[in-house]
């Protein structure tokens, strides 16, 4: 863990993987192609997927196969392809088991205030990635770093995913990157929740993946220090946040260009 944060404050990094675990075979495939990029590419690469999408637009939605399921294959796809994981956690009773799995507890944007929560997480001494919540303004995260550091945490990561500016729709502001790297500590680029049209189609989100990229490699621009992605191997089949998913087969492309854009903004 200690040397995955240490990466993370010193060179590019990726959190990349499907929206939710939607079975054992797509999470497998999945993490192997990442992993196999990582390795060809030498960057270091987090593999994410949720067990529980508890914030879905609809109750009928698809949530993911539960916490008990979900760190069984997230614990297979760290035995099969060595890569970290990171997992969202939504109750502070679910920090220390799912711990016990994850090298990193994600906060969900809509969370980012709990403080309860925050600080369980904290507690586990795993690395906390803190999503801003789009109703937060980014100086705002100063108050969530601030209940990590009083928890015993300075593996802390922020991750911007936008903010609500109208009717379903999300905004970045590429300011934001500079301003919560002043707190001290990395932060990531959320660059598919980020074209994410919430609750867009009626019963569920909508998206449009063809501005991942973009947003991508504007953020990398502006100085982010990592960038997350939800891929999948099939986007318009994908269970949760299919429209704004990148394709599996487009991610090493993707990477190819960030890393040449990381060497022109670091200098």
């Amino acid at each position: 863990m200690a040397d995955l944060y240490a990466a993370s404050k010193s060179g590019p990094f990726i959190l990349a993987g499907p929206c939710a675990i939607e079975s054992r075979e797509i999470a497998l495939k999945t993490a192997d192609t990442l992993a196999g990029l990582a390795s060809k590419l030498n960057i270091p690469l987090v593999y994410k997927s949720s067990f529980d999408k508890a914030n879905r637009t609809s109750v009928t939605s698809f949530r993911g196969p539960g916490m008990e399921e979900g760190l069984r294959i997230l614990s297979e796809v760290k035995a099969a392809t060595g890569l970290p994981v990171v997992t969202d956690i939504h109750h502070p009773e679910q920090a220390a088991p799912v711990a016990e799995v994850a090298d990193v507890l994600q906060i969900p944007a809509f969370l980012c205030r709990q403080t309860d929560l925050l600080v369980a997480a904290a507690e586990t001494g795993r690395i906390v990635n803190v999503k801003k919540g789009q109703f937060l303004a980014p100086w705002d995260m100063q108050n969530v770093v601030g209940k990590l550091r009083a928890a015993g945490n300075e593996h802390i990561w922020l991750t911007e995913r936008g903010s609500t500016y109208g009717y379903n729709n999300l905004v970045v502001d590429m300011r934001s990157f500079p301003q919560m790297q002043s707190f001290g500590v990395p932060v990531i680029m959320d660059a598919t929740h980020s074209v994410q049209l919430p609750g867009g189609l009626g019963g569920a989100s909508g998206g449009q993946r063809e501005f991942v990229s973009v947003l991508a490699c504007a953020a990398v621009a502006a100085g982010a220090d990592g960038v997350f992605m939800e891929v999948h191997p099939d986007p318009d089949k994908a269970l949760c946040d299919g429209p704004n998913s990148l394709p599996l087969a487009q991610v090493e492309s993707l990477l190819r260009k960030l890393l040449a854009l990381w060497e022109v903004a670091r200098g």
